[in-house]
């Protein structure tokens, strides 16, 4: 029965990890758009808010989860610390991270500068580039995500 309900743990963080990853990028990347096609920060300063508190609440709880559950279902079902597989997992997890973790800084400053473009008289070029790194950082997370995705499924094909 715990393995059950850790599986289940599991599998419902990767969907929180994957789906919440894929849900900010859209919308913060519309919403960005629409506030230079129209001129509408408060959009901007809504989503971007969201998108750090979605971070938070979602993306992190899922990321601490799908370490731990992904573990305790490893040893339970007879792996090993010397297993290929495991070592790969781990590596792709913390390339995630790697990616992850900036673009986590990034979402706050751009946030913070978002609000604060009202009574500066709108968006720097920093925020720009900012939004730029955020972007192309995310692309190498999510096809980490979908690696990751892919390990699980190939995990008995792994000797």
């Amino acid at each position: 029965m715990i393995y059950l309900a850790l599986k289940w743990l599991h599998l419902v963080g990767a969907s929180v990890l994957f789906g919440t990853g894929l849900g900010i990028a859209f919308f913060a990347w519309f919403a960005y758009r629409k506030a230079l096609a129209e001129g509408n920060l408060g959009l901007l300063q809504g989503v971007l808010s969201l998108t750090v508190t979605a971070d938070t609440v979602f993306t992190a709880v899922a990321a601490v989860l799908q370490l731990i559950t992904g573990l305790a279902l490893f040893f339970m079902t007879g792996g090993k610390w010397d297993s290929a597989w495991l070592w790969w997992v781990l590596a792709v997890y913390a390339f995630v991270g790697v990616c992850w973790l900036p673009v986590v800084v990034l979402q706050i400053r751009l946030r913070d500068e978002a609000l604060q473009a009202q009574t500066i008289g709108g968006l720097r070029s920093l925020f720009h580039r900012r939004f730029v790194a955020w972007f192309v950082l995310g692309w190498p997370a999510f096809a980490g995500v979908m690696v990751l995705f892919a390990l699980m499924l190939a995990r008995g094909y792994f000797a």
